[in-house]
C-alpha cells in the first residue's frame, strides 16, 4: 500500500495509513461471533502509484458510482435510484494484525471541524453513504439507534458522504433523524483514504476503528444492526 495522499484544499481533508495484515472474513447470517467468525481469509489489494494516482482512481470510481444515481426530490422517499451495492461481507482483524491508526479530518455539513485524533481512546464507526442509495436509507434508522444506544459508552459514529451537496445531505439527516455528523467529502479524499479497506464502488460501507484508531472490522453493504453491535462490543471489550 502506498503512502496516503497529501492534505489538499477543499471542503474536507482526509488521509489514512491504516492497513491490516491477514484479515478474517465472514458473510452475514453465519450466526457466529464477530471475532470468532473466520470463515475465509481476506486480503487487501495494495494500490500502486503515488498519491495523485490514488486520488485519480478514487475520482474515477466516484464518477462511475454517482453517474448511475438518479436525482431525487426527497432523499427519504424510497425511490429505487441507481446505486452500486456491496455484497454484505464482513471482515475483522485481530489486534496484532491491524495497521497504523487512520488519520481522518474534515468539515461536516454543519461546518463543524472533526479530527479522529481527538477521539483516540474511543471506538469509532465510520459509515460511507449517499442519499440516493437505497440501502443507505434502509440502514439509516439502525445506525441512528446504534449512535444513541452507545453514546455513553465512548463510541462515536461519523458519516462520510462523497456525493451530495449540503442541502441533500442535511435533508437526509433530518428525514432519518440522524444524530451524528457526516463529513462533506465531495473531493473524494475520504474515499481515497480508505482504499484497500472500503471498495470504492460499494455503498454503503462501514468501518469500525479500535481505541487506537486502527481498523478492527468492516462491513461492505447494508449493515445488520446485530452484526454491527457485535463488532462494536468486541472492540470495546479489548484490552487497551
Amino acid at each position: 500500500m502506498t503512502d496516503p495522499p497529501p492534505r489538499v484544499g477543499g471542503p474536507v481533508r482526509l488521509r489514512a495509513r491504516a492497513r491490516a495484515g491477514g484479515s478474517r472474513g465472514v458473510h452475514p447470517g453465519s450466526g457466529a461471533s464477530t471475532q470468532a467468525r473466520a470463515g475465509r481469509t481476506g486480503r487487501h489489494v495494495r494500490p500502486g502509484g503515488g498519491a495523485l494516482r490514488t486520488v485519480a482512481a478514487a475520482l474515477c470510481a466516484l464518477a462511475l458510482l454517482t453517474g448511475c444515481a438518479a436525482a431525487e426530490d426527497d432523499p427519504a422517499d424510497g425511490v429505487e435510484a441507481g446505486y452500486v451495492s456491496g455484497d454484505g461481507s464482513i471482515e475483522t482483524w485481530a489486534a496484532e494484525e491491524r495497521g497504523a491508526p487512520v488519520e481522518l479530518a474534515g468539515t461536516t455539513y454543519d461546518e463543524e471541524q472533526i479530527d479522529l485524533a481527538d477521539w483516540r481512546g474511543d471506538v469509532v464507526v465510520v459509515n460511507f453513504w449517499y442519499a440516493a442509495c437505497p440501502p443507505c436509507r434502509a440502514e439509516a434508522p439502525d445506525l441512528a439507534a446504534v449512535a444513541t444506544d452507545y453514546a455513553d459508552q465512548d463510541v462515536h459514529l461519523l458519516g462520510v458522504n462523497h456525493t451530495d451537496d449540503a442541502g441533500t445531505a442535511l435533508a437526509f439527516e433530518r428525514s432519518f433523524e440522524v444524530p451524528y455528523p457526516s463529513l462533506n467529502d465531495t473531493d473524494a479524499e475520504g474515499v481515497a483514504a480508505m482504499q484497500g479497506v472500503v471498495p470504492l464502488r460499494a455503498m454503503p460501507s462501514t468501518v469500525v476503528l479500535d481505541q487506537e484508531g486502527r481498523v478492527s472490522g468492516r462491513i461492505i453493504g447494508q449493515v445488520q444492526p446485530g452484526t454491527l453491535r457485535a463488532l462494536i462490543d468486541d472492540t470495546l471489550a479489548e484490552e487497551v
